[in-house]
């Protein structure tokens, strides 16, 4: 790079390098932090990613095709006694309610694409620039470093995550159980619409999370059947576990003034902001918290991209339109997600009975549903 960038980006994960070509493509100067690779370890991760995502990382052209990405076409959603909601794409009019998407074929995608980007530069180590963006995930130590209060609380629980094959084909159906427990169990279709891979998210007890970890592949077969009530008949697991503590955070500030240490005599005050779980976490029952944080990036991208031609990218008050702009939506998924699984967390008295009435009643109620239901894909309207 010839001249020196205009962006540092400390983080290269997904959020990171999307926010990268989004910069690049407005011919900004970017260096992109990537520390050296960890040791490799199967990953099972898989994200659920809705149709602004796809739409976002497709004009990227970073979205992984074939049987990386596989559309939700049917969603349904159990209760604890008896209560369903039920979501179709069909019904919708839309081509898939979300798509299930490989995790490392999303990050060979950016990589791959990041390479060909010439506006970009990979280095190891931070650069000075009028704007640094954190996107260092949520156990960011710049964030750290900025003195950023990062509010967490913690759930009881921990998501175990796990690559299962199914007995039947899952048809493009994403299934989810409440327990009267507060737990999820979530299974998400992979390897196409007609395959029989599904991406296992179970979030359980934080004491019953090792006991399921140590438990031997038949045993775990044998407990997420059972789980699963069977859905797509018996299910074996074809992968290593992973399991990670669940909790919500916001950081109380999302953009300010780099300390004086990092600021040069005489040029405007660099600046930073934060992006994606550096900024916020949910909890995973909803399976947004990639799509906020994507979103994260598009919105900065949006407010660099309509400055006045005078302003630098990182002008205070471009930062502050960003924050004041995805706050909100943030903290509206959080309140949200979190109210669903302290809705189910409790059994007294009649509040079982109450919720799985809920359940049904919402999903008679066409209007609210559909309204409900783009929002979670993305769609405003």
């Amino acid at each position: 790079m010839a001249l020196p960038p205009e962006v540092c980006i400390r983080g290269a994960g997904i959020v990171g390098r999307t926010l990268a070509l989004l910069l690049a493509r407005e011919r900004v100067r970017v260096a992109l932090v990537a520390p050296p690779a960890a040791a490799e370890r199967e990953d099972v991760r898989a994200y659920a990613l809705n149709a602004a995502s796809r739409e976002l990382l497709a004009s990227l052209r970073a979205w992984p095709e074939g049987i990386s990405a596989t559309p939700v076409r049917e969603m349904v959603v159990d209760g604890d006694e008896g209560g369903r909601v039920q979501f179709s794409a069909a019904r919708q009019k839309v081509e898939a309610l979300a798509w299930i998407v490989d995790v490392p074929a999303l990050e060979k995608q950016l990589v791959d694409a990041v390479r060909f980007q010439p506006q970009i530069e990979v280095v190891s180590e931070p650069v000075a620039a009028p704007l640094t963006v954190v996107c260092e995930g949520k156990a960011s130590a710049t964030r750290e470093a900025l003195g950023v209060s990062y509010a967490v609380t913690r759930y009881p629980q921990h998501a175990i995550a796990a690559r299962l094959e199914a007995e039947q084909s899952h048809d493009g159906t994403a299934r989810q159980w409440f327990n009267d427990k507060g737990e999820v169990f979530a299974l998400l279709p992979l390897d196409g619409v007609h395959g029989r891979r599904l991406a296992l998210v179970w979030s359980v007890d934080q004491l019953r999370a090792p006991a399921l970890l140590a438990q031997s592949a038949e045993e775990f077969n044998a407990a997420v059947t059972e789980a699963s009530h069977q859905a797509f008949g018996a299910l074996r697991l074809v992968s290593e576990r992973a399991a990670w503590p669940l909790s919500r955070a916001i950081a109380d500030r999302w953009t300010g003034t780099l300390p004086a240490t990092e600021q040069t005599a005489g040029q405007a005050p660099r600046t930073w902001a934060l992006a994606g779980d550096a900024a916020h976490t949910v909890h995973p029952l909803a399976g947004q918290g990639l799509n906020l944080g994507l979103a994260d990036a598009a919105a900065l991208a949006a407010v660099v991209k309509e400055r006045d031609y005078w302003r630098s990218v990182g002008d205070p008050r471009l930062l502050r339109r960003y924050e004041r702009a995805r706050r909100t939506e943030v903290l509206q998924m959080s309140l949200a997600t979190d109210g669903l699984q302290q809705l189910f967390s409790h059994s007294l008295g009649p509040l079982p009975a109450l919720r799985n009435w809920g359940m049904r009643g919402f999903d008679r109620t066409r209007l609210v549903k559909h309204w409900v239901t783009r929002q979670a894909m993305g769609l405003k309207a």
